[in-house]
């Protein structure tokens, strides 16, 4: 199994189930994940609603714990950042604010946390809006404050939790190709939730592929196409890919 370019392994899950009691009884979410995400990899997990996609993240990030099964981290640990499909920006807060909300909160803020949050407005196109509110920004633009709030803390792995999904056509597609272009400057390990097949074969090296619930990985897709995939979009191979993952999920 590919674990990215370096060969070396981030984050492991190793048999990994989740299930949770409820009132009706026990549900299983997931069942056998075994899967290694690999340093400077960046994988995208696809599959029907309710499937266990969002557990899976929540499980990389400490929110839940497995059930059976253990996730192993390189040396440990591993510092994330994470993007929701909704923004979560404080209203009261500029953007620079926002995007450097990690030091305001341990009270570590100073003049290199704003010069560090003004570079990331460079990288995601926020350039002239620093010192504007949410309330003044297009959904797009709160998106991508959300995204440069993710990376402040320079994460070694970033997770993406569907965070194009309310977006319209085009601006959705605008952030999806300067994402890519952000993820080949930087090369961090990502780890993206999704229910675009497009957005999957955009911004993946690999997309795995869960079953309905309990949740298990049917099919593993290396995206095989030259980088930038943006460019590749009208490439038989891109056609072809997408229709790969889109028959996997019709059945």
């Amino acid at each position: 199994m590919s674990t990215g370019t370096s060969g070396q392994a981030l984050v492991t899950f190793e048999d990994v189930h989740k299930s949770f009691h409820t009132a009706s009884g026990e549900t299983v979410a997931l069942q056998g994940i075994s899967q290694a995400i690999g340093k400077g990899e960046f994988v995208a997990v696809i599959g029907p609603s309710g499937c266990g996609k969002s557990t899976l993240l929540r499980l990389l990030c400490g929110l839940e714990q497995p059930t059976r099964g253990r996730i192993r981290y390189s040396g440990g640990a591993v510092d994330f950042g994470v993007a929701f499909q909704e923004h979560r920006l404080l209203p009261w807060m500029t953007v620079e604010d926002n995007i450097a909300l990690a030091d305001h909160m341990t009270a570590k803020f100073s003049k290199a946390s704003r010069e560090r949050a003004r570079d990331l407005c460079a990288l995601v196109g926020l350039n002239g809006f620093e010192k504007r509110m949410p309330s003044e920004l297009s959904g797009g633009m709160r998106q991508r404050t959300s995204f440069a709030r993710a990376m402040y803390a320079k994460p070694e792995l970033l997770l993406l939790d569907e965070p194009f999904g309310a977006l319209d056509a085009l601006t959705r597609e605008k952030i999806i190709a300067d994402a890519e272009r952000i993820w080949l400057e930087r090369r961090f390990t990502a780890f993206l939730i999704t229910h675009s097949i497009d957005e999957a074969v955009q911004l993946a090296d690999r997309v795995l592929v869960l079953s309905p619930r309990p949740g298990r990985v049917a099919a593993e897709i290396t995206v095989d196409l030259p980088r930038p995939h943006v460019r590749e979009r009208s490439n038989p191979r891109y056609v072809q890919l997408c229709d790969q993952l889109r028959r996997l999920l019709e059945i």
